[in-house]
């Protein structure tokens, strides 16, 4: 099956996403909350990317080429605003071995994070750029060389804070905590 049609519309509408960041970045407009044009791009991509998933399956590397399924990635990343969404492509991604491995550790941290759980491989970061609280420091490394991701050196590794401490970490930011719950995260 010839996929490079799907291939390059995901490319595109992609694209289309870190246009409207970066035209917004530039503007100030991305500080302050989730910000309406934003949200608005990722809700059509991830419709568009449901119906594509529906005729095709997943966007993998032998279906959509290296780009396209980057791209889809970006897509799924992105539809911060749909759970389920996410989390439905997360298992998708983790049941399929055509997929880069680096993806679905930032997928599963980042539905971690967004559900105030610890994450697995450290690729999440706190306001303050700190790494978000990981499930087993111990691990860490081992865990990130298995998808292909750069060892943290133990003075990074010791800076993150305990899965204990998400509550507080949570607490800096109530807007945040209080749109997670909208939408469905918590």
């Amino acid at each position: 099956m010839d996929n490079f049609l799907f291939e390059k519309e995901l490319i595109e509408l992609a694209d289309k996403d870190l246009t409207v960041r970066e035209e917004l970045l530039a503007a100030g407009k991305l500080s302050g909350g989730y910000h309406p044009e934003m949200e608005k791009v990722h809700k059509a991509n991830a419709l568009r990317l449901r119906e594509i998933i529906t005729e095709i399956g997943f966007p993998t590397l032998s279906k959509v080429g290296e780009k396209g399924s980057n791209a889809a990635w970006l897509i799924i990343q992105h539809a911060i605003g749909e759970p389920e969404f996410m989390k439905e492509c997360c298992i998708m991604m983790e049941e399929n071995s055509d997929i880069n491995p680096i993806h679905k550790a930032y997928l599963y941290d980042r539905i971690q994070f967004f559900q105030s759980k610890p994450q697995k491989y450290g690729t999440q970061l706190t306001a303050e750029g700190i790494i978000y609280p990981v499930e087993n420091k111990e691990t860490l490394n081992k865990e990130r060389e298995k998808v292909n991701l750069p060892v943290l050196p133990e003075i990074e590794i010791n800076k993150i804070p305990e899965p204990e401490d998400i509550p507080e970490i949570d607490d800096k930011n109530v807007e945040y905590t209080v749109w997670r719950k909208k939408v469905g995260w918590i």
